[in-house]
């Protein structure tokens, strides 16, 4: 099941709640419909039916079933530079 790091749990916080005041808001990560391996990252209100719900120190993660399989064996980082902006980075998961 993927992980989530300090850093992107507290960054999943607070994009969900700077977004929507809904509590079952999070950030949805989808696979891309063009073949890629792409991933699509997005604020929504809450799950979809099929959606992988993962929750870490109160950051809810919503997976689609192929991202689900895509990172099932992953960890979640987060880096912020001096100017705020945000870039997330998946590694392997340490034992």
């Amino acid at each position: 099941m993927l992980t989530l790091t300090d850093t992107a749990a507290q960054v999943i916080r607070d994009l969900s709640s700077q977004v929507a005041e809904s509590t079952d808001t999070g950030v949805r990560i989808s696979s891309q419909a063009d073949g890629t391996g792409s991933l699509l990252l997005s604020v929504v209100d809450g799950p979809q039916t099929d959606d992988k719900v993962v929750e870490s120190e109160g950051a809810r993660i919503f997976l689609d079933p192929t991202a689900a399989d895509m990172l099932d064996d992953k960890a979640l980082d987060a880096d912020i530079d001096e100017g705020g902006s945000v870039a997330f980075m998946v590694t392997e998961q340490h034992p």
